[in-house]
């Protein structure tokens, strides 16, 4: 039985595939660029003809079948000498591969190779949402602030270094992964980030993108299950995902503070609040256990008017000391206006490098409204909204823009 191809269903396959092809291809033959090449190769013979005969069954395995053929095809059309001949025939042993790590999971695979120290820390993030997530250049290039083509040479010279370095495609021993992890943790969180709320697109969110974070912060979970940070990643991406459900409504996005609170996922908030709670007994406090903490102190809240405002900003306190940068004082300013008055936050954003982002425009706009000031509160909804490329995140901050008085 075949279903109908329309662009939603192929978008749909190509989002919950693109990554684990790739992945898959890459451990197969060792390289990137290929890797990369063959799935898309796969997915142009996809459009064509599954829109003569349907969608297979297991559209998945069909495009891996496809992209390692493609790869075969491609690595024989180059082949010019035995060796290479003699690779492309090693190819298709069924001789057991050597040993690829702790964990057979070729996505994590894949993340661990695109997080190797031997790569800047911002071409890591980048080529793993390239290869991960299926994103484009310029979708990643908007989530870093830089240009597209910079973004492109960052992440073709980070493919080339793999190449060049012999950089294995597999998970380190488990001696070996603390090394890696800071940077692991930072692109599945930027990976759930982008799947939460999408950079741009008629589509807020990205569901396989947020679904495939966790996934993978839960495998780290066993991996390491002693290591508070991964503890604290997987209870922050939980509590966050528990609130998806009332994230929109109509059309909009719905901030936290207007969220029907009913419709959030309890049982994943339990699941967050004990992670947290561990990490409370350890008592290494991290980056990603205190932004925890803070998601654990708003979904504790029955009402939003009964959110424990001192103690997330005691909390953004302890995150400022760790992680001093902009960002994280931004989103303390919102608890500083909510304590001490929009007055007092917004000399604080006002101090803040952001103009680029579209958040800070949007705060600016929220606290500038709360002192009466509408006309200047006007200016950075328009300049919010022409920052974010999200439907869902423009009505929302239009509608604030017009209720103006």
């Amino acid at each position: 039985m075949t279903a109908h191809l329309d662009d939603a269903a192929f978008e749909r396959i190509f989002r919950d595939e693109y990554g684990r092809v790739v992945a898959s291809l890459a451990r197969r033959f060792g390289d990137l660029d290929l890797a990369e090449e063959a799935a898309s190769e796969a997915l142009v013979v996809a459009v064509e003809k599954w829109a003569a005969g349907g969608i297979p069954p297991n559209p998945g395995g069909w495009l891996t079948t496809t992209a390692g053929n493609k790869a075969l095809d491609r690595l024989r059309r180059e082949s010019q000498r035995d060796a290479k001949h003699q690779a492309a025939l090693m190819i298709t042993d069924d001789t057991p591969p050597e040993p690829t790590g702790p964990v057979e999971d070729d996505r994590l695979r894949l993340v661990f190779t695109c997080c190797h120290p031997a790569l800047a820390p911002e071409a890591r993030v980048a080529l793993t949402l390239r290869l991960l997530g299926g994103l484009t250049v310029p979708e990643i290039a908007r989530a870093f602030f830089v240009a597209e083509p910079t973004m492109g040479q960052r992440i073709t010279r980070a493919k080339a270094k793999i190449k060049a370095a012999r950089i294995p495609f597999k998970i380190p021993e488990v001696a070996d992964l603390p090394a890696r992890l800071d940077a692991v943790l930072a692109v599945v969180y930027l990976v759930f980030n982008e799947g939460y709320l999408t950079g741009e697109g008629d589509s807020p969110t990205r569901v396989d993108l947020s679904d495939e974070a966790i996934r993978l912060a839960r495998v780290l979970r066993s991996l390491l299950p002693r290591e508070p940070e991964v503890a604290g990643l997987l209870a922050l991406l939980l509590l966050t995902d528990a609130r998806r459900a009332s994230r929109f409504a109509g059309g909009e996005l719905v901030p936290l503070g207007e969220q029907d609170r009913a419709g959030w996922d309890h049982s994943l908030i339990e699941e967050g609040h004990a992670l947290v709670r561990e990490c409370l007994a350890i008592n290494r406090p991290g980056r990603y256990q205190l932004l925890a903490a803070i998601n654990a102190v708003h979904t504790d809240a029955a009402r939003a008017a009964d959110t424990d405002w001192s103690q997330v900003l005691a909390l953004y306190d302890r995150l400022q000391r760790i992680d001093p940068g902009p960002v994280v004082a931004l989103n303390r300013a919102v608890a500083v206006a909510e304590l001490d008055g929009p007055d007092v936050a917004l000399a604080i954003v006002d101090r803040l490098p952001l103009s680029s982002y579209h958040a800070w425009h949007a705060t600016r706009a929220e606290l500038l409204r709360r002192l009466g000031r509408s006309a200047e509160a006007r200016a950075e909804y328009d300049a919010a909204i022409e920052a974010t490329g999200n439907a869902a995140e423009q009505a929302y901050l239009t509608r604030r823009r017009r209720q103006l008085v």
